[in-house]
């Protein structure tokens, strides 16, 4: 008899759904790290226009964020998807296309920036939205599991592919291998055969009402409530390790680049290994112990770097022990998107969506600029004290909430 929690590997739709997001995925990893190496390489941008061609694709998510999940709760998701991925292969391949005809600029790295957060954004409310109404209730777990286990793949994969192919072909060049990966993508979802079923007319559609519903729900529930809380709260105290561990790595423990290209590989295999298990885990000990051990392994983890010291090697040895808290990063996603899917009504889910990205998205350079000025104050060890302790402190929010009692998915009733 076959496993159950094998069965969606003989389901064709889902299939096709995670071969076109594993692809897709591994696309973005390129784009993520070749956009500014075509900014610097090609361009030769100064650390203003850097930041600007950073904070350009934040501050579009930041204002249009809420209005892709009411949009995407309008329409079926399924087309909105395919838009979303034939719309960023078609700006992604505007760069290598201009930089072969030699008219790249560094306004138009800006706007493909900017267009693509907006359109990927938009694709993950209704992607995410899309996925109980593909596969069921009883397999959201699983689902998101080997969705999960893509995403590391590519976080391990991508990096060095990316590096390879900037130098081999350039950086403009190597992002049109995102843009193709978008096409597989689409191809794929247009594929599906499953039918989805229509929303729910709105009797007077407004947008402002339709996301201040969608807000209002995230605030009510006490479960989706716990988790935006944590998410939120935790991301910000995350934002110190984003902005401030590379600097303490460097200049308090004295880590080369080579070193720290090894510890983060520390990291990428045991995200790795916890999206192979995270669906064993998450069955074994119940979604809401789940996602409250997780935090706590990642909180008690990230500790180790502040307390890292001593010589250069075993400075390097804390901050691999830090890195392996990493395989707590898939099974706190699996469970956390399981449990926002299923505690979320069908109708209002792409809008729940899109308010806990957003939330999510601000947190972490609103925790950076925060680490940044602290720093200077307090130095780096302690400002990354701070941060380890805020993170594992998060967890409070699920643990002294109704998360904590739920056991799977079908406990919690709902749409689905």
């Amino acid at each position: 008899m076959t496993p159950r929690r094998a069965t969606l590997w003989r389901s064709p739709d889902f299939v096709k759904l995670w071969t076109g997001q594993a692809i897709s995925q591994i696309g973005s990893r390129i784009t993520r790290e070749g956009l500014p190496s075509a900014a610097v390489l090609v361009l030769g941008a100064s650390p203003l226009q850097m930041g600007i061609l950073n904070g350009a694709a934040a501050a579009a998510v930041l204002v249009c964020g809420l209005f892709a999940g009411a949009w995407a709760d309008r329409l079926r998701r399924r087309p909105l998807m395919i838009a979303a991925d034939l719309g960023r292969a078609a700006l992604l391949a505007s760069v290598p296309i201009s930089a072969v005809l030699g008219r790249l600029a560094i306004g138009q790295l800006y706007l493909v920036a900017a267009l693509a957060a907006v359109l990927t954004l938009l694709f993950d409310v209704s992607y995410q939205a899309y996925v109980p109404s593909l596969v069921g209730r009883d397999k959201l777990v699983e689902a998101n599991s080997k969705l999960a286990l893509s995403e590391s793949i590519a976080e391990v994969a991508g990096p060095g592919l990316t590096g390879v192919l900037v130098q081999l072909i350039t950086a403009p060049r190597a992002i049109a291998f995102d843009a193709l990966s978008f096409v597989v993508s689409a191809i794929s979802v247009c594929w599906v055969r499953r039918p989805e079923p229509p929303p729910p007319p709105a009797e007077h559609p407004h947008m402002l009402r339709e996301i201040a519903e969608g807000l209002r729900v995230c605030w009510r529930n006490p479960i989706l409530r716990a988790m935006l809380l944590r998410s939120s709260t935790g991301l910000f105290f995350a934002g110190f390790y984003s902005s401030l561990y590379t600097l303490f790595a460097v200049r308090t423990l004295g880590l080369n680049a080579a070193a720290l290209g090894a510890i983060v590989s520390v990291g990428g295999a045991a995200s790795l290994a916890g999206a192979l298990v995270s669906e064993k885990l998450v069955r074994r000990l119940g979604i809401g112990r789940a996602l409250i051990a997780a935090g706590i392994v990642l909180g008690l983890t990230s500790l180790l770097v502040p307390l890292a010291h001593g010589s250069v090697l075993a400075s390097a040895a804390f901050l691999m022990a830090a890195q392996l808290g990493d395989f707590a990063w898939p099974v706190t996603n699996v469970a956390e998107i399981s449990l926002r899917q299923s505690a979320s009504p069908a109708h209002l889910l792409a809008r729940v969506n899109s308010a806990v990205l957003l939330a999510m998205r601000a947190a972490v350079p609103a925790g950076a600029l925060a680490a940044g000025a602290l720093a200077g104050h307090i130095g780096l060890r302690h400002t990354m004290f701070v941060g380890a302790a805020g993170f594992l402190l998060s967890t409070l929010f699920l643990i002294f909430s109704p998360v904590r009692r739920v056991k799977d998915v079908g406990a919690l009733g709902g749409p689905w």
